[in-house]
């Protein structure tokens, strides 16, 4: 890659807002920021359409029984990995239903691993040990639209037939071509000039955002606005459970606890058993029958009672 490909990324040019930010007073640093922070909501507002199109796609592989699978280096790497993490517990899916994978490995994630992005060969290697297949969607990112780890790895995502997705920061980006669904989310000139873990890492981090939430709404995992399918894994979620339980059920905080411990820790199932009466085994049943969505659940079972 030439020095001038580089410095024709939209990632890497020199902001003119921020040219005096060396000698400024950090009130007046952090007025810098804030105001180029204050672009990036309105730059993914524009791509909506793209990102729309994008977590349909997604939606559809996982119906077929697919993953998805963030692929990234350095930043958005790690971003990928932040956005798959986060779902086993906030929305009670399987660790394995989005997963993330950074050049370089587990020890990337903590601490940059020269040159590891450069091979587009370990792209493919890294997909192939995931065992890949046709039904996952593999989403690549990179804030300079260019890493050749990431495109490595779309390239075979194609070839194996899996669908494709991409976002990264800059117009054209090279992974935009190799993705069926590519999202290209323009932050411009960094406050500090190619520092994209601010503004290009902020607008991946919010695209992953609705890519994953408006995905586990798609799946069921949210009622009204509610994360009903949210793991109680410690004393604070066990809370915010039965809080859930007490305000989508109508019943007292008592109540609430009863039923949680009664569903077996399962904030769905005590809100069907609440509100139609049902046992635990029946509210079950209706949840398998309606792949998990609890309102479907919740009509089945009131169509049955009448």
């Amino acid at each position: 890659m030439s020095n001038n490909f580089l410095k024709n990324l939209n990632t890497e040019q020199q902001n003119p807002n921020t040219l005096d930010i060396d000698i400024c007073s950090t009130n007046e640093i952090l007025q810098k920021i804030n105001q180029e922070d204050k672009k990036v909501a309105l730059v993914v507002e524009e791509q909506i359409p793209s990102i729309t199109q994008l977590i349909d796609a997604a939606y559809e592989s996982l119906k077929k029984g697919g993953r998805i699978i963030y692929v990234g280096a350095g930043t958005s790497g790690r971003l990928g990995i932040l956005d798959a993490s986060e779902c086993p517990p906030t929305y009670g899916v399987s660790d394995e239903l989005v997963q993330g994978i950074i050049a370089g490995g587990y020890p990337a994630i903590f601490k940059a691993q020269e040159g590891a992005e450069d091979s587009k060969e370990k792209g493919k290697e890294d997909l192939i040990q995931k065992k890949v297949n046709k039904n996952d969607m593999v989403i690549g990112l990179a804030a300079s639209g260019r890493t050749p780890y990431v495109i490595g790895a779309l390239d075979y995502a194609n070839e194996i037939g899996a669908t494709t997705g991409s976002v990264c920061c800059v117009l054209n980006g090279e992974i935009s071509k190799v993705s069926k669904y590519p999202v290209e989310v323009v932050t411009g000139a960094e406050v500090v000039t190619g520092s994209t873990r601010m503004k290009a890492g902020t607008a991946q981090k919010m695209v992953l955002n609705m890519i994953s939430t408006a995905v586990m709404i798609k799946l069921g995992k949210v009622y009204k606005n509610y994360m009903i399918d949210v793991q109680p894994t410690n004393e604070k979620l066990e809370y915010r459970a039965c809080s859930i339980i007490s305000n989508l059920a109508n019943v007292d905080e008592s109540e609430a606890n009863k039923l949680f411990i009664e569903s077996g820790k399962s904030v769905k199932l005590a809100i069907i058993m609440s509100i139609t009466g049902k046992t635990k085994e029946e509210a079950s049943l209706a949840l398998t029958k309606t792949e998990g969505h609890m309102k479907k659940a919740i009509d089945l079972l009131n169509k049955e009672e009448k």
